[in-house]
């Protein structure tokens, strides 16, 4: 029994912080001490400038095994388009409105891997596994705004001229996949960065998940869910309990185990991005719904996450 009670107590350490900075983000949010204005500043400066100076930084610092984590990288790749076809004939026969389909799919795939999976990860195994998880983001993050173009655009030639267009410029314009790629570079060429440099980098870095949880907690809005209950809960089930339990079924049949096995849980179980709501608006999606989706996710994932590491830890697996 006590074994087992440690073991909870050490899956609700990983999610204990997370969940006290979103709760004090909405209570700063709900006293007046922070506002939509900085909520929308302060995350422009996370995704711009403190969370691409965190990931470079970890690459950088580092010691890799790329052909290593090459396998992890094409696994969850694979894995992730795998998910996202099922969830996409899946949503498109349970749900017949287009404007909800996109947004139904986008929020059941799209996680949230560079905020609340990257603080699940770092709250676990430290600079190394931010490291290497890392690599497996800026995979993913390129998969997942091709995928969520394709599921946001409707049908026709000319729809589809623009997909290409909306993915080529999200793509090459992403501060996060800029950094990781000079990251790698950097390691690979062995370019010496000035200490000055990467101190000046730290102290961005440390300011990275706790200001990105606090907005992630200020945007919250709980009342919205009152609206689309039924795809709402249909796509965070998926999100929650689908995703991380299939993609995670699926690397222990090809043998992952400890922190490669750990990463693709937490990356699979993280909560909806917050990004799909952008994307929602800007393709002509139900936005309001992309706004339920993620609010839900959020706070449900923290009950899902909790008992996910519980269940992997009890059974030595990670």
């Amino acid at each position: 029994m006590n074994t087992l009670w440690e073991q909870f107590a050490f899956s609700a350490s990983v999610t204990g912080p997370i969940c006290l900075m979103l709760f004090l983000g909405v209570m700063l949010k709900r006293i007046g001490l922070i506002n939509d204005n900085f909520i929308d500043v302060a995350s422009k400066v996370v995704f711009q400038v403190t969370l691409p100076a965190m990931l470079f930084l970890s690459i950088v610092q580092s010691h890799h095994d790329f052909a290593a984590s090459g396998k992890l990288v094409i696994f969850g790749l694979l894995a992730n388009l795998t998910f996202f076809v099922f969830t996409t004939v899946s949503t498109k026969i349970t749900f017949k409105k287009p404007q909800d389909q996109g947004v139904i799919v986008q929020g059941g795939f799209r996680a949230n891997t560079a905020i609340i999976g990257l603080a699940y990860v770092a709250n676990i195994y430290g600079n190394d596994g931010v490291a290497l998880a890392a690599l497996y983001v800026a995979s993913l993050t390129v998969l997942y705004n091709i995928q969520a173009v394709i599921a946001l655009t409707p049908k026709g030639q000319e729809s589809g001229d623009k997909a290409i267009q909306v993915i080529v410029k999200t793509l090459t314009k992403n501060p996060l996949i800029i950094s990781i790629v000079l990251g790698v570079l950097f390691y690979l060429l062995s370019i010496p960065v000035p200490k000055m440099v990467t101190d000046a980098g730290q102290y961005f870095a440390n300011m990275t998940l706790p200001l990105a949880l606090l907005c992630t907690g200020g945007s919250l809005d709980i009342r919205s869910l009152k609206k689309d209950k039924g795809p709402t809960w249909f796509s965070t089930g998926y999100k929650l309990v689908l995703a991380p339990l299939l993609i995670t079924l699926a690397a222990l049949f090809f043998g992952f185990r400890g922190l490669d096995l750990g990463l693709i849980f937490l990356m699979s179980a993280a909560p909806t991005a917050a990004a799909s709501y952008v994307m929602a608006r800007a393709m002509g999606g139900n936005s309001t719904l992309a706004a339920n989706i993620i609010a839900l996710t959020t706070v449900v994932s923290l009950i899902t996450c909790t008992l996910g590491i519980f269940a992997l830890t009890a059974m030595n697996l990670i």
